[in-house]
């Protein structure tokens, strides 16, 4: 049995929200173990960037899961819908950034968060995006997802006055392959203001969010 593991119970009194387990380096017999111990406690966990044939595993072990193969998210219970009205935009450039917003969205979903996801309004096409202008201003934090050259965010923030925080993906060829040039436009974007993730980040951009509503809740 694995012992090399100490579940930070405290984290939601500290910081508003739970620890999560990171799931790709994880292996089988571990996160085994990690979910015994919540379900011993009645208590939800989300896991993250989990491989499908380690969810299929899970799966067999404990009887009501949540798996989305797109985002890679897993939750020990399935997730509840939340009422009222929805907080967060969860924009992508092109319908290939979907298991990023997929991530972002069910990161929020599980801590309590209502969010929207509104897809393929890229750049390439600014006509959808200038058509839904009145729709996104609605939202109290936007998260805006791109890959390619990553400009959606740029664009967004030169329009939009909430928060952005804009994540690259890896989603693209030739010199946008694996999202560099994405992070580096969106690093080096003249819109005053925008928090930008990692590659492929969805997680930390929905973290980040919620840090900026728990904010301005107080």
């Amino acid at each position: 049995m694995h012992k090399d593991f100490n579940i930070d119970y405290d984290r939601k009194n500290r910081l508003g929200f739970d620890e999560v387990i990171f799931g790709s380096s994880k292996d089988v017999e571990l996160l085994i173990e990690l979910l015994k111990e919540y379900e011993s406690k009645k208590q939800n966990v989300l896991i993250t960037k989990l491989q499908k044939e380690k969810a299929d595993i899970l799966k067999k072990h404990f009887d009501s899961t949540f798996y989305d193969s797109s985002s890679q998210i897993f939750t020990l219970y399935p997730l509840q819908p939340l009422k009222g009205p929805n907080r967060v935009g969860v924009i992508t450039a092109g319908s290939s950034d979907s298991f990023v917003a997929n991530e972002a969205f069910y990161t929020l979903q599980y801590m309590g968060y209502s969010a929207e996801r509104i897809c393929d309004i890229g750049v390439a096409g600014l006509h959808r995006l200038l058509n839904r202008l009145d729709e996104l201003k609605r939202f109290e934090v936007l998260i805006v997802i791109a890959g390619f050259e990553g400009a959606l965010p740029t664009v967004m923030g030169g329009l939009l006055p909430q928060p952005i925080i804009a994540v690259p993906t890896s989603v693209g060829y030739g010199l946008s392959k694996d999202g560099i040039t994405a992070l580096h436009g969106m690093l080096s974007s003249c819109a005053n203001g925008l928090l930008v993730t990692n590659i492929d980040n969805g997680y930390g951009a929905a973290m980040a969010a919620i840090r900026i509503l728990n904010v301005i809740k107080k």
